[in-house]
Parts: C-alpha cells; structure tokens; sequence
C-alpha cells in the first residue's frame, strides 16, 4: 500500500482529503504543524507528500527545499496563495505540482495517482539503464551501445576489446586465467592460442589506464592471470 502524508493545518479540508485517498487504497498519514511534518517527511518512509504552504512553525517552502535535499519522492504543494510568484518559487523548490485551493479532491486524488505513476516509470527507467550500463570508477561501458567512455570521453574499442573488457567489468575483483578468457571471449573452436589475451590486455591498458606501464585498472596476477579491480 502507497503512504502519503499530508501537511495541513486546516482539519476540514485533511479529513476530506484523507478519506478520498484512503477509498482510492492509499496509507495515510497526517501531520498538522510544519515541525511535525517536516521530522516526518525526513525520517520515514513516504511515496508522495502533500504539502500546505501556510503552515504553524515550518512553512511549506522551507520544508519542501528541507526534503528535496534529501529525498526525490512526488511532493504536491497546494495553498490558497493564488500569486504566480509563490507557484513558481514552489516549483523552484522541488514540488512536482502546486493546486490552489479550493480544488476538487477527486482532481487531488487523481493528481496523486499520476504523480506516482510517473515517479514509478523514472524509477524502471533508472533501473534499466543501471542494468544496461556498467560503472566503475572513471570508465562508463553503455551495453546496448557498445560505447565506452573513460572519464566521460569515448573510446572507441573493436569488437573483441569491448567484450573483453565488459566481460572483466561484469566480474570485478575476480581474477581469471588466460585459458578462462581465450575461452569466453573467442570460443573453443577459435584460431590461436591464448596468447592473444596478452595482447588483448595491452590495448585494453593503453585506452583506459593513465600509465598502461602502472595499471590501476587491469592487474596481472602473476603466474594465474589477470583481474578489474574496482
């Protein structure tokens, strides 16, 4: 169940709204003073604020700029200031929306609905885009691309090189033979021998180490093979 807490001091206008939300399948919470609301918003665990701009204590604005430091959750600012200058300095702040009251509850309760479900896709978005790229320390290797960037300037890598070297990146800190990467990268039934990873590993340290002769990236490991340290 999603928990939303609600900011308000005018006990009416949080009952109505509480109740909608909670028809609508919502947890919620309820803070009345901008103190209360603000050490609740810091310290547990919201999927959405609704936040009064007029408050006892803690304004709307200092708690809005307070959480958005911290936190990245939808906050959907209402009031009764109806001034362009307060929706923008709002908006500046970090809220996601600002309503003016009097407004419909059933347009705050589907308001909420889009909010959450929009933070919901950026969350899938981020997630994706961490599975489909690998990071470590100065080097940004984009899977689906095939691109590789080290210190956020691309590097262009052949074909072989950039499984080589996504296929170290995906198993840092792990130390492999020259026979275990021969195998994975060019096959069983490849021409050569695994002298080839040798010279793989040369040009792999010449494109991302500041010294290839003093690698901090790809160590050897003598007499086993090498290893990605992170």
């Amino acid at each position: 169940m999603r928990r939303i807490l609600i900011i308000e001091d005018d006990q009416v206008i949080v009952e109505v709204e509480k109740d909608y939300l909670e028809a609508s399948g919502f947890q919620v919470e309820l803070a009345t003073s901008g103190d209360l609301g603000l050490k609740k918003a810091l310290e547990e665990d919201y999927d959405l604020i609704i936040l009064d701009l007029m408050l006892p204590q803690t304004d709307g604005f200092e708690i809005c700029r307070q959480v958005r430091i911290k936190k990245n959750i939808p906050i959907l600012m209402v009031s009764a200031k109806k001034e362009e200058i307060d929706k923008i300095r709002g908006l500046g702040l970090g809220a996601d929306d600002y309503m003016t009251k009097p407004f419909s509850v059933g347009e705050l309760v589907a308001r909420v609905k889009a909010h959450l479900a929009r933070y919901d896709r950026l969350m899938t978005d981020n997630q994706m885009r961490q599975i489909d790229e690998v990071q470590i320390r100065g080097i940004r290797i984009d899977k689906l691309s095939r691109k590789v960037y080290v210190n956020e300037t691309e590097v262009q890598f052949t074909s072989k090189e950039f499984d080589l070297l996504l296929f170290l990146t995906i198993h840092p800190n792990r130390v492999f033979s020259k026979d275990e990467l021969f195998e994975k990268i060019w096959g069983l039934d490849s021409m050569g021998d695994n002298a080839t990873v040798t010279v793989f590993i040369g040009k792999l340290r010449e494109k991302i180490e500041t010294d290839p002769s003093k690698p901090q990236y790809i160590e050897t490991i003598w007499g086993v093979g090498y290893r990605f340290n992170v």
